[in-house]
């Protein structure tokens, strides 16, 4: 980590947390990411082999702490108390992005493994009630091979499948990989993306009512968008 030669606290505390990748990665640990491979999605384009220097220093400097696994093969990585501080910093972060990023997609942040990611993650299994519920989620601008996802939910636990579970489908959706990251974004509300068709969803009226609650959007996804005068849910031109 490159230092700025200061001994100011502001300098010594970004000399930490600004390294590229770096709030990211403690994003992820912070919203519940434990293992090296979920970390690994939660940044795609940064190498294994910089993810690992980066974990081994943010342990170095008592950031991050490693903790054996349960199968004493692996290890676990969580925040320590002082990583625990740097909390508010990426909330305060996130809401600053919504208020003031906004604006279309760019063709590079059409990310599907992101999105897929941040849904498994998301996701409030429970909201359908006890027993099993399947979601169908197809991407209709995708290719074959990555158009459809079933997220099998039960006992209060979410399962990402890439390949159909053999259950019968409880829940279906249907919109394109943009409109879907607009959906997670906060760009598109839940309600004009079903009454637009651009988010179809059928099933029974219970699951259908019950799709705000298992989005489980973040609470950032409501802060309303300062640029340009632009609000969340309102229509705004996006790439196709």
């Amino acid at each position: 980590m490159k230092g700025y030669g200061q001994f100011c606290p502001v300098a010594k505390a970004a000399e930490l947390f600004c390294e590229r990748w770096t709030p990211l990665v403690i994003r992820d640990l912070a919203w519940g990411a434990t293992r090296f491979s979920e970390l690994q999605r939660g940044v795609p384009l940064m190498s294994p082999t910089l993810l690992s220097r980066r974990l081994k220093q943010l342990e170095a400097e008592g950031i991050v702490e490693r903790r054996p696994a349960c199968n004493a093969r692996t290890s676990t990585y969580h925040l320590t108390p002082a990583g625990r501080e740097f909390v508010p910093v990426i909330d305060a972060l996130g809401v600053w992005g919504q208020r003031w990023t906004r604006r279309q997609l760019a063709a590079a942040e059409i990310d599907l493994g992101l999105l897929i990611w941040a849904l498994e993650r998301s996701v409030y299994a429970g909201a359908f009630g006890a027993g099993r519920t399947i979601v169908r989620l197809e991407l209709t601008d995708q290719p074959a091979g990555k158009r459809v996802w079933w997220f099998l939910n039960e006992n209060d636990a979410v399962e990402l499948c890439v390949e159909d579970p053999g259950f019968d489908t409880d829940l279906y959706l249907a919109c394109t990989l943009p409109d879907m990251i607009r959906l997670v974004r906060g760009d598109l509300t839940l309600s004009h993306a079903l009454s637009s068709g651009r988010l179809e969803a059928h099933g029974d009226t219970g699951r259908v009512r019950a799709l705000k609650a298992w989005l489980h959007l973040s609470p950032l996804a409501s802060v309303e968008s300062q640029r340009n005068g632009t609000r969340p849910g309102k229509e705004r031109p996006g790439p196709t």
